[in-house]
């Protein structure tokens, strides 16, 4: 597959918007339209949660870019100010997920709305928002692997994101749109299944965790630590997240059939 596209789109003065923004931007739209339809089918106060939203779209935005711009800061040392122009890519989709989540987090409990329903019904929106962004990749080479004889993307547009241009590489943000649909489809699956709230939002983190860490070993980026890229650390420490949430969502419910329990005693 050949790409000879600009990544951007047309140029206004300092104002350059890109495709990677425009694919970015509807990715958020199907996945806060889906979000908000499951807060409102669990009887979530839609308004409220909207609101929530909104400042967790900002808080994952604001985790992508840093965890980005720290990994690949050769990128960005010689002109600082270019970290801030997103619309061109280059976006941590880990540093999205743990930026958001700890926004959402904070901001639910300050409201002292119920956090662990909510986290359930915004991990199907999440994975599909995360399934459909993967497409601006295509038009920047960004996140691709190591070149490649066989299957692979070819870039020949100066603007591109890839090592060189004219040679093939693997489209591993293909392979990562690929597991995010199959988490997602995962997801639907158990979503009338589990019974206890929150546990939907931990099989998400641990699900994309797995994929993410595997397939990073597709990548060619900095190593960090043991072997492992930064994305590869952030992927267990999501796991590490994801065990927390689903004991602290069974520790929960077991406060609240206790209380239950007791309050049944006492009549």
């Amino acid at each position: 597959m050949t790409i000879d596209v600009d990544p951007v789109i047309f140029h206004l003065g300092p104002f350059a918007p890109g495709w990677y923004g425009v694919f970015v931007a509807l990715g958020m739209a199907a996945g806060l339209t889906l979000a908000l339809r499951e807060a409102r089918r669990k009887g979530l106060p839609v308004a409220e949660v909207g609101s929530i939203a909104f400042w967790v779209v900002a808080g994952a935005l604001v985790g992508a870019r840093a965890l980005h711009v720290i990994d690949r800061w050769d990128l960005y040392a010689d002109d600082p100010p270019r970290a801030l122009a997103v619309w061109n890519g280059g976006l941590a989709i880990l540093g999205a997920v743990l930026g958001g989540t700890l926004t959402g987090v904070a901001l639910a409990l300050r409201r002292r709305l119920p956090l662990l329903t909510i986290s359930d019904a915004a991990a199907p929106g999440v994975i599909l928002g995360q399934a459909i962004g993967r497409l601006a990749c295509l038009f920047t080479g960004d996140a691709v692997g190591r070149a490649t004889q066989g299957f692979g993307v070819t870039y020949l547009h100066a603007g591109a994101m890839v090592p060189q241009l004219g040679v093939a590489y693997e489209p591993v943000f293909l392979y990562e749109m690929a597991w995010d649909l199959l988490v997602l489809a995962a997801l639907w699956w158990l979503r009338p299944r589990l019974r206890i709230d929150g546990t939907l939002f931990a099989a998400y983190l641990a699900l994309y965790a797995l994929g993410k860490f595997a397939l990073t070993f597709r990548r060619v980026e900095v190593v960090w630590l043991a072997g492992l890229q930064e994305a590869q650390l952030l992927s267990l420490a999501a796991l590490g997240l994801a065990a927390a949430w689903a004991w602290w969502a069974r520790r929960q419910r077991r406060l609240a059939e206790a209380a239950i329990a007791a309050a049944s005693a006492s009549v």
